[in-house]
């Protein structure tokens, strides 16, 4: 029997020794607390805010992921794209990611705001009019992804082949170009 957990606040739990009940969880606050290689898989998350957690390897199969919040994060080693698809949709606020992966999602219009997104899988990712304020993109792989309208005017360390992805109307930095330049072996000055 699933449970419905709404509004409720929950702070400084390690959850590593004590299991998440299993259930939905609607406008809930996750604060500092540890997830670190917990099941989080078939929990739904709708409008919850995630705030100075630890959630890195944790286990997402069939999670749903819908409008939440993740702010100070450490989310290290996640594969998103075992989630429900059915609409997802998160934010990141100075987040670290490594090593994760949002490999064949939707996430259209996704922000990521002064994070660090080293060795992440954006492979055949629809990024949509995604924005990547301040991040990190060092090791990132872009392989068929889709970036039209994608901001990416203050990424910075990323490597994204113009053939093999769609970037119309993507925006970059002049500082940028050197990562889209880069398979050309060109010297820019």
């Amino acid at each position: 029997m699933e449970k419905y957990f709404i509004d409720a606040t929950y702070e400084n739990v390690d959850y590593t020794e004590l299991l998440l009940p299993l259930g939905e969880y609607e406008g809930c606050t996750f604060h500092n607390c540890n997830f670190s290689a917990s099941n989080l898989s078939k929990l739904s998350f709708i409008d919850c805010t995630f705030d100075q957690c630890n959630i890195s390897n944790a286990q997402l199969a069939e999670a749903i992921i819908r409008d939440v919040q993740f702010n100070h994060c450490k989310m290290m080693g996640l594969h998103f794209e075992t989630c429900s698809d059915f609409l997802f949709s998160a934010s990141f606020t100075q987040c670290t990611l490594n090593l994760s992966s949002f490999y064949k999602l939707k996430i259209k219009n996704t922000v990521f705001n002064d994070c660090v997104l080293h060795e992440v899988d954006f492979t055949d990712t629809d990024l949509t009019g995604a924005s990547f304020t301040n991040c990190d993109l060092k090791g990132a792989t872009f392989d068929n992804t889709l970036l039209e309208k994608a901001d990416l005017s203050t990424a910075y360390n990323y490597l994204i082949d113009p053939d093999r992805n769609k970037i119309k109307k993507a925006r970059f930095s002049k500082d940028g170009l050197l990562g889209l330049l880069m398979k050309y072996n060109i010297v820019v000055r």
